[in-house]
């Protein structure tokens, strides 16, 4: 955010060092003239003045040392953000740069939908990411001897904010490399804020050890349709359609696998960051015996309609993954209705599989299933994907009685079906994975007690550093109204014997350039990750 550089008409000008000291100054928020309209409202702050001033003061020297490191990283972040965005824009057409800004700036692929939730967060990220800011500004002033008119916090349609307001004429009056110190505060009080959000996001597990485990599957914190029905607070998900989760990212990255492999509709095997073979056919052996007590399976609208809780199966031959065409019935119609069955999918989903994962060979092709068997697979319509999960429960009353109970005894079989199981999904796997909040913590002491603060420290620590990181970036490019503006009026003054007639010419020029590429710049990066 700009250091606001507008001074009230007759105001006095500020000495640099007032001698006597000014008396305290008395707080006058209540009495602070304050700008409400339709669409922006602030609040001026006078109270903090005097404190602030005297805090800067006091360490004078240190903090100009920390500001000159400060001013070298913002006349860095001028040249390179501006020269990159350039770049992207008008010589490059490789989209993997604006894609790493997307992620850089918000996190995830910017999108048109999110929830209360998430605007509680980027509004508190928002409010605290700023005040960081303007504090830069702020204790950069009180080192030089300029003290504040008054800091505003402010609401500007729904976006917070917050502006410092000072006598500009005497920060002019001053050197050069001053004023640089002042302007580029703020930027580089974002970035370092940035770099302590991250170190706390890479020691969160150390710092939560004394009170949290790091439990090796997610645990789930709250569930809603269409998983509410199969799994409970407290649940771990152990795995995904056999590919094991160890934490929430691989939780996200398989279903979206899963996803992608329903819109590419292909029946290959994928591979996909030690997931191991994920093919897109599933196949089990089931007992001919329970075949005789099968459903019948009706059709509607050509369709197969099994009752509730029952499923079409369709038997096949053995797996070939050389020839997908083997993987049919004798006809080679995979979908002829009088072999389809319909079947309880609590009975299948623990048999064996017959995908094509078995040693025994039958005419070129792997087979699993015993000669009193037949491999069934799972009739799949589009869009709709199926999906076995397998979760556990061993924290929960029912399985720590139980496990009480049986102390010593082999009942290995019995505590897996009570403290866990399998079951079967069948739907939109994009709605089943985010109908979940998963947590990678479990709490020490207590029923799953204060089992929401690791999460939500996380992701306010992550949303806190993508709009730090964004103000940084923003207010490291010329752009009106924004630091880059003031950084360069200053910098093209140090460093260039420009007349100022010229001087204003170029400044003027590279603002409104930086403005329009920064625009440019914005909308690409949300054509490419939204559309």
């Amino acid at each position: 955010m700009r250091v606001n550089r507008a001074r009230r008409n007759g105001a006095p000008r500020l000495p640099l060092r007032a001698s006597p000291p000014p008396p305290p100054l008395i707080p006058r928020v209540a009495a602070a003239i304050n700008a409400i309209s339709c669409w922006y409202c602030d609040l001026k702050i006078y109270a903090l003045n005097e404190p602030l001033f005297r805090f800067g003061r006091k360490h004078a020297s240190l903090f100009k040392l920390w500001f000159s490191i400060g001013t070298g990283f913002g006349l860095t972040a001028l040249v390179g953000v501006t020269s990159i965005l350039i770049w992207q824009l008008f010589i490059s057409s490789d989209t993997r740069l604006s894609n790493l800004f997307g992620s850089l700036l918000f996190g995830f692929s910017p999108s048109l939908r999110i929830s209360l939730s998430d605007a509680g967060y980027l509004f508190i990220s928002t409010l605290v990411s700023v005040s960081v800011h303007e504090f830069g500004h702020v204790i950069a002033l009180a080192s030089e001897g300029i003290q504040l008119e008054y800091i505003a916090v402010f609401l500007a349609v729904l976006f917070p904010g917050a502006l410092v307001a000072f006598d500009h004429d005497l920060l002019l009056a001053l050197p050069r490399l001053t004023a640089l110190r002042v302007y580029c505060a703020g930027i580089w009080h974002n970035a370092v804020f940035c770099a302590i959000c991250g170190l706390l996001l890479f020691l969160q597990p150390v710092i939560l050890f004394p009170f949290y485990i790091q439990a090796e599957s997610p645990v789930v914190l709250d569930v809603a349709s269409p998983l509410s029905e199969f799994l409970s607070p407290g649940d771990a998900i152990v795995s995904l359609d056999g590919a094991g989760i160890h934490d929430v990212q691989d939780w996200m990255d398989m279903t979206a696998l899963l996803d992608k492999k329903i819109l590419t509709n292909s029946s290959d095997f994928h591979y996909f960051k030690g997931f191991g073979a994920v093919d897109s056919r599933k196949g089990y052996c089931v007992p001919n015996a329970l075949l005789e007590d099968n459903k019948n399976v009706q059709l509607a609208k050509n369709q197969s309609v099994c009752p509730y809780d029952f499923t079409a199966f369709v038997k096949i031959h053995c797996f070939d993954p050389s020839n997908s065409v083997n993987a049919v019935d004798e006809d080679g119609d995979l979908g002829r209705r009088e072999n389809e069955l319909c079947l309880n999918t609590k009975d299948i989903v623990n048999l064996e599989k017959c995908d094509g994962g078995g040693e025994v060979m039958k005419n070129g092709s792997r087979c699993m299933c015993s000669e009193d068997e037949s491999c069934l697979s799972p009739v799949q319509f589009p869009g709709l994907m199926w999906v076995e999960i397998t979760y556990s429960r061993p924290y929960s009353i029912e399985c720590l009685q139980y496990k009480s109970s049986r102390l010593g005894s082999n009942t290995s079989d019995a505590v897996e079906q009570t403290c866990g199981g399998t079951f079967v999904f069948v739907g939109d796997v994009i709605s089943m994975a985010h109908s979940v909040q998963l947590t990678e913590y479990r709490p020490r002491w207590g029923l799953f007690l204060g089992k929401y603060i690791p999460t939500k420290l996380e992701k306010s620590l992550i949303c806190t550093f993508h709009v730090s990181l964004a103000l940084v970036l923003l207010n490291s490019l010329p752009v009106y109204f924004l630091d880059g503006e003031s950084i360069l009026e200053v910098a093209l003054c140090h460093f260039t014997s420009l007349s100022p007639r010229k001087r204003r010419k170029v400044q003027q020029i590279c603002v409104v350039g930086g403005t329009l590429i920064s625009v440019l710049a914005f909308f690409k990066i949300l054509f490419i990750n939204v559309l």
